[in-house]
């Protein structure tokens, strides 16, 4: 017997989870990914396969709540000065990726023989990718936080953003017979949008840091549990209301408290909502396939989701190239973002409601949305094994496991190296741990034992020793690795000194932020010395230099000190090129 998704009956949830504890773990052991096993369970249990739920797409719209808390965490994870430094990406990759994916999908629907403007209305809903599959593929491969995730999680900020102009363009191109919208109507919804921004700018700069600590000091779990929530919701509904995306609110949401000292309590609340609701939005997703429709007309509708995912992606591969992206980096972007995304349901239904595609284009434009969402694992899946990437081999290299040791370096390039002497002359006990093949067999002929392991993963940190380690050296060539393993180590470790090498002298501020012992910039000693033959050689005697240098870093580190501190770091040392300066 079927059980109708708006009964709010208990049966229908007892069925939501059985279908997916039976179905993800069995396609996960398959190797076919969690996304294809909630997508195919979705589809078995809904009222083309058992028939044992009847959805009316409510089911998809609570799931969507799933997609607004992940892209919360990814929030978190990205501070206002990071996403500032992501402005190109999000604003050029972004705007160059959709103007020519638009372009190049126009072409196909006036291909199939649709006017220019129904044409361009199915190509813009192709256009916009789907966030919850993206994210939970980069989630799964741990590409989030990786320069090539972050490229993929601009385009999608920068696709969200193109909400309500899309939904302007919709009106406009609505037929005259359409119910009319005036320019002041469209101007009003356009300044609604900009003052929801700024509303949830405002509040979380000057309200939800104060709201969360006076909550902690109540000291009550639950509270603090349900006030994220009521963050998250809140900051979606607002966005929703104002014609935005619910995605984009809870984002910036996270982005505005990811300076906040409660940013890993409120991710670790979220989290197991997330992973729940996120697999619920799948689940819909399968249910909320039309097989009959698909049936109906599954000719046009084939060929539109082979031509459109072709299409889409070709033009994003060629834009990746054309911005120098490697050939390996453009094809993986190509294939993971090829699909339609969850925002065309809206796109195509308003595009119905006024006039400007008929009920026949909307159902067939939303089956292809949802088979391009289902293909893109299969295609990912294909791709891996039948591409025959190039991977490193690992002959030679051990994984760190069960190490123990007072000294923990992580990161074995230029900087370990010289690093590690000290502690060899000196006859402690060093774990190291570095995340390259040919590197770790290359300190192999020169006597040095390196395990690898990625320094930014908690596993990969227990195995190397780092809770039994009294000292621990970062010094890996990549700067949001070494703030990423610096965040990790602090959680975890809090007692542990931590030594860390600074890319320059904003991340040297941002790793004394998060607490580093020690932060010396990887290029300030050397630097120092070619300024003080320099100046020698020009007539200074060797008391005059060195009179010239140790201004210079007096005058570095008091400004080094007000960049960092406000009497936040108040009594420890911090330590500043060779130069250790208590902070008052």
């Amino acid at each position: 017997m079927a059980v109708d998704t708006g009964g709010g009956s208990l049966a229908q949830v007892i069925i939501l989870l059985g279908a997916a504890v039976v179905a993800v773990p069995l396609f996960r052991k398959l190797g076919l990914g969690s996304v294809l096993g909630y997508l195919a369970a979705g589809l078995a249990i809904g009222p083309f396969g058992l028939g044992l739920i009847q959805d009316d797409g409510t089911l998809l719209h609570v799931a969507e709540l799933g997609v607004v808390m992940f892209l919360f965490i990814i929030g978190l994870e990205m501070r206002p000065s990071h996403l500032w430094s992501l402005r190109g990406e999000i604003f050029g990759l972004g705007s160059a990726q959709i103007l020519a994916c638009g372009g190049m999908l126009t072409g196909v629907g006036m291909a199939f023989g649709f006017s220019l403007a129904i044409s361009f209305i199915c190509a813009m809903g192709f256009v916009l990718t789907s966030t919850a599959i993206v994210m939970q593929i980069l989630s799964e491969r741990g590409d989030i936080v990786q320069p090539r995730g972050q490229k993929i999680v601009s385009v999608l900020l920068f696709e969200d953003l193109m909400i309500v102009p899309l939904l302007v363009l919709v009106a406009f191109l609505a037929p005259a017979g359409a119910e009319p919208r005036d320019m002041g109507e469209v101007m009003e919804n356009v300044a609604v949008a900009v003052g929801a921004l700024a509303v949830l700018i405002a509040a979380g700069l000057w309200l939800l840091n104060p709201l969360f600590r006076i909550l902690a000091n109540a000291k009550a779990r639950e509270v603090m549990t349900a006030a994220a929530l009521l963050v998250v919701l809140g900051a979606a509904v607002l966005m929703e209301k104002s014609h935005l995306s619910m995605a984009m609110g809870a984002f910036m949401a996270g982005v505005l408290l990811s300076e906040s000292s409660f940013r890993h309590q409120l991710e670790a609340d979220i989290e197991p909502f997330r992973g729940l609701l996120l697999g619920l939005f799948f689940l819909a997703v399968g249910l909320s396939l039309r097989l009959d429709v698909v049936l109906a007309s599954w000719q046009v509708i084939f060929a539109g989701v082979v031509a459109m995912m072709l299409v889409k992606g070709s033009c994003i591969y060629i834009v990746a190239r054309l911005l120098k992206s490697p050939h390996c980096e453009a094809i993986d972007r190509a294939i993971v973002m090829a699909q339609g995304g969850e925002f065309a349901f809206v796109l195509y239904q308003a595009a119905n409601h006024q006039g400007a595609i008929s009920d026949q284009v909307n159902a067939n434009m939303t089956a292809i949305i949802v088979l391009s969402m289902v293909l893109t694992p299969l295609v990912l899946l294909a791709y891996k094994r039948f591409a025959r990437l190039p991977a490193p081999s690992m002959e030679g290299v051990e994984a760190a496991h069960d190490l123990s040791s007072k000294a923990l370096v992580i990161g074995f390039g230029r900087v370990g190296q010289i690093a590690t002497q000290a502690l060899l002359v000196s006859g402690a006990e060093i774990s190291i741990i570095d995340n390259d093949p040919e590197m770790i067999r290359a300190a192999a002929k020169f006597g040095f034992k390196v395990y690898y392991g990625d320094g930014t993963r908690m596993d990969v940190l227990n195995a190397a020793g780092a809770r039994h380690a009294r000292v621990i050296l970062v010094c890996v060539d990549d700067k949001q690795a070494a703030t990423r393993i610096v965040e990790n180590i602090r959680e975890t470790c809090p007692h542990t000194k931590l030594l860390v090498r600074a890319w320059d002298r904003e991340h040297a501020v941002e790793l004394v932020k998060h607490d580093a012992d020690y932060v010396i910039r990887e290029t300030f000693e050397s630097a120092m010395l070619l300024g003080r033959e320099a100046v020698r050689m020009l007539g200074a005697s060797d008391p005059q230099a060195d009179e010239f240098m140790a201004s210079f870093r007096r005058r570095d580190a008091e400004r080094f000190t007000l960049e960092t501190t406000g009497g936040v770091f108040a009594g420890r040392d911090l330590v500043l090129g060779n130069t250790a300066k208590k902070i008052e």
